[in-house]
């Protein structure tokens, strides 16, 4: 009942009151942000949401506060990712302040507090049918796989704990993972993994990988 009735409203009132106090916070983020990147601080992409009735993901644009450049080598190819990562990109992300606009995409249903993380929508062809079950309810802010581990367990793992979800969403779960993302947070616990600044390309498990059209 809670998963069906009452989270969706809870999200939306959080989302509501949270971008009302935090205002003063994000109108600072917004002018620093310009300043560090030289232009728009925000960053906006598409990702896949919550499967329609029938079963194809909602694309929705992610907003988030950028913490890379657009610096580009002689040829115009953007530079690597650890080269356009700013220190002010780094703050901003380790402390997860990147993640605060997505309270819009709270508030327009297209995300959730807790949720498994909304990915690249060009992944969407390379997961299993069993990790595209992470498509059967809204992305979130947060979710099981970012209290545990992050970005620094395999994307395999990730998916395990994303579809884990899926299968017990309760409000007594949420409110441990929402307490549990503080707490990563304050620890700044996976925030890269082993090789990457962020994280590896999903290229698919080394299973048979459903197509989709």
């Amino acid at each position: 009942m809670y998963a069906k009735y009452f989270k969706r409203i809870i999200d939306f009132i959080f989302a509501l009151m949270a971008l009302i106090l935090l205002s003063p916070v994000l109108l600072i983020l917004v002018m620093s942000g310009a300043i560090a990147m030289g232009g728009n601080p925000f960053f906006v992409q598409p990702r896949p949401g919550k499967k329609d009735k029938n079963g194809e993901e909602k694309i929705f644009n992610l907003i988030k506060f950028r913490t890379m450049s657009n610096k580009k080598d002689k040829d115009g190819n953007l530079l690597p990712d650890e080269e356009r990562l700013n220190k002010y990109g780094r703050f901003i992300r380790s402390t997860s302040l990147d993640e605060l606009p997505e309270l819009v995409n709270i508030l327009t249903g297209d995300l959730a507090l807790v949720g498994p993380r909304p990915l690249l929508v060009k992944y969407i062809p390379r997961y299993t049918e069993e990790q595209r079950r992470r498509h059967d309810v809204r992305p979130g802010l947060t979710g099981l796989a970012q209290v545990n581990g992050r970005n620094a367990i395999t994307w395999e793992e990730k998916f395990k704990l994303d579809v884990e979800y899926v299968d017990n969403i309760t409000f007594l779960g949420d409110i441990k993972i929402i307490l549990g993302t503080f707490k990563a947070v304050l620890k700044r616990d996976g925030i890269s993994s082993e090789t990457c600044s962020t994280m590896e390309e999903f290229m698919g498990s080394e299973v048979e990988i459903v197509a989709y059209e």
